[in-house]
């Protein structure tokens, strides 16, 4: 039988046990708060629903016991007016002046507010547009035409039909390489591209589709059908010239 004063010690070592796991358990990942997530929310839903609390936050890392890193954030921004312009001109050392960041997380918020002012400053890239099978092989001669061996290239079109992304899906030797078509779309997905253009060329210089070409060509044509998108062409570039399946009816 356990005495009162032995239950007593027992009951508060049992409730101290309990606090410490309380503790403990608020600050595993899996159970915090939607927001208190916010690189799971960033990978489920995408970089543009985060708040820019959020954002930071996923610069610093982590908060204190006391406090999560979004909430944290949210103090900074709170010093900073809300404004994402003031919070670039703080110096490291005012922000080290908020509890909780240091020198590490200081330099990382400022390194990372100088990217997008840099980024701010340049002017965004015109995007090529792709209106005919001859902009196609202006784009891809001089990456491909003079090559002493076969590669596969997949330009990636926006709504527009401007190239987004372009590049090699594979390179072989002289006759011949292997196309991955899950590596095509998987690519084509994660840049939301809405078409296709196939492209490889012939070291030999014939501007002739072999049944191989052919069946790769349905073969994507096919499989892009599921994922709604569209394979526009497939260009066969020489030294001098190219080939268009759809300029020739062949696509």
């Amino acid at each position: 039988m356990i005495s009162l004063a032995s239950f007593f010690i027992y009951n508060a070592k049992c409730n101290s046990l309990i606090v410490y796991a309380m503790e403990q358990t608020t600050f595993a990942i899996k159970y915090w708060a939607e927001d208190d997530k916010p690189r799971e929310k960033l990978m489920l839903k995408g970089k543009s629903v985060l708040s820019d609390a959020e954002l930071i936050a996923i610069l610093i890392g982590s908060g204190s016991r006391n406090e999560s890193a979004v909430e944290l954030s949210k103090r900074i921004l709170s010093g900073a007016d809300n404004n994402l312009n003031v919070l670039g001109k703080l110096s490291l050392k005012q922000l080290t002046t908020f509890k909780g960041i240091g020198e590490a997380k200081g330099v990382t918020i400022i390194a990372a507010m100088e990217l997008g002012r840099r980024r701010r400053a340049e002017e965004s890239p015109e995007l090529k547009k792709i209106t005919s099978s001859k902009a196609v092989f202006e784009i891809m001669q001089p990456i491909i035409g003079e090559l002493p061996h076969e590669e596969f290239w997949v330009l990636y079109l926006n709504n527009s039909n401007k190239v987004i992304y372009k590049t090699q899906i594979s390179k072989g030797g002289i006759t011949g390489t292997v196309v991955d078509t899950r590596i095509i779309y998987k690519t084509a997905l994660e840049h939301n591209a809405t078409s296709v253009i196939l492209s490889h060329n012939h070291p030999s210089g014939a501007l002739q589709a072999s049944e191989a070409d052919k069946q790769i060509t349905r073969k994507l044509k096919e499989a892009g059908k599921h994922l709604d998108i569209l394979v526009l062409d497939h260009i066969i570039v020489t030294e001098k010239s190219y080939l268009s399946f759809a300029d020739e009816g062949i696509l």
